[in-house]
């Protein structure tokens, strides 16, 4: 496998190739070639201590994330060291550089990546040195290269590429509990699913409408439409004020079984009134801001409704839970029932320019950064 040029890597022409496990030195020792890598020339090969990476020194906008150099620690017991190929940039990391959802400062954000093992302390088994591995739920991902619990490491399997585990960690793996587990999507039911164009409404349409459920997706503007309807919805809708009477004319009057929200303040009560009676609220972000207070006779009002906030760290909190959740996702788009497609790649050092992208809610699909 030849070298890969920085400007290529930055800014890959096509597809990615899956990355055998038999090309893993290969890689690496390209990966050496990049300028401003702390490696050693010669072979590529990390320089124990030091890696690059993008953190936030005080909560705010973008420009609160700056690129500086950071320690690495030597995989201890029970850890292993990644070299990471692609990293995931979610609305949580937003959360956590405004301060929505505060870290103690510094931090390093990013919640989701996939890369290669490189090493890995005492007493590991779940992994070994050269696994494609990936994670989700790890906040510090926004590195090159990082140490982290191996036990929090997920083998990829054959078909599913560096970036493209990247881009569905955490966004496939909270689709699958949102589905399967927070309610569980039966044939016939009807859904509403908000940011239907994003990187979890693109894996969740798809994969609510191979369970067999009438899936109605939402989108914030007109370009989006066409973005939903290609990703599993039956019907696309915009949030206005017409949104519950539109989703009551397509359900025959009856409302919807279950709404997926993860606008927040601004959808919030027309969340509630697209549903049938004892239907259910799943509140799962604040892509708009958090929802203001209520009084929960609203629910009552309503139709006896029922309301819930769930989160995915509750989800995959043991290991078996994680690694089922994960080969579940992995399996529904090995067998095609879900496609993903990456909306946009930026380079690490321009994660800033990610976050103001998808804050403004420019983007489709998932965005990923590239070491």
């Amino acid at each position: 496998m030849p070298p890969v040029s920085p400007a290529r890597r930055a800014n890959p022409p096509g597809p990615t190739v899956l990355f055998r496990p038999e090309c893993v030195a290969s890689m690496l020792e390209a990966r050496g070639t990049v300028a401003g890598r702390l490696t050693q020339p010669d072979t590529g090969a990390f320089v124990p201590g030091m890696a690059y990476a993008i953190r936030i020194h005080r909560h705010g906008g973008p420009d609160c994330l700056v690129r500086e150099e950071v320690s690495v620690s030597e995989p201890g017991p029970g850890e292993a060291r990644v070299r990471q190929r692609a990293i995931g940039v979610n609305f949580i990391d937003i959360y956590q550089r405004t301060g929505l959802y505060p870290l103690a400062l510094p931090a390093v954000l990013g919640q989701e990546a996939a890369g290669v093992v490189e090493a890995v302390g005492s007493g590991v088994t779940e992994i070994a040195v050269g696994d494609r591995v990936a994670y989700a739920g790890l906040t510090g991902g926004y590195t090159d290269v990082r140490t982290l619990p191996a036990e929090r490491l997920v083998k990829l399997p054959m078909g599913i590429d560096d970036e493209i585990a990247a881009a569905i960690m955490l966004k496939g793996m909270t689709a699958e509990y949102l589905l399967r587990r927070t309610h569980r999507v039966s044939p016939g039911e009807a859904i509403v699913f908000h940011a239907a164009a994003g990187g979890v409404g693109q894996i969740a349409c798809q994969w609510a409408r191979a369970l067999g459920a009438t899936v109605i997706g939402t989108v914030g503007s007109p370009e989006k439409l066409d973005v939903a309807r290609r990703h599993g919805c039956d019907h696309v809708l915009l949030t206005d004020a017409s949104l519950p009477a539109r989703v009551r004319e397509l359900t025959g009057g009856a409302g919807a079984d279950v709404v997926y929200d993860s606008v927040g303040r601004d959808t919030f009560e027309a969340s509630l009134d697209c549903l049938r009676p004892r239907g259910l609220l799943v509140s799962f972000g604040n892509a708009s801001g958090p929802v203001p207070a209520f009084l929960p006779l609203v629910l009552t009002t309503k139709g006896s409704l029922f309301l819930t906030r769930p989160s995915l760290v509750h989800y995959v909190a043991a290991r078996a839970d994680l690694v089922a959740s994960a080969e579940a996702l992995f399996a529904v788009i090995r067998a095609g029932h879900v496609r993903i497609d990456v909306g946009r790649r930026f380079p690490l050092a321009e994660a800033a320019r990610a976050h103001a992208e998808l804050e403004s809610r420019r983007t489709t699909g998932p965005t990923i950064l590239l070491p």
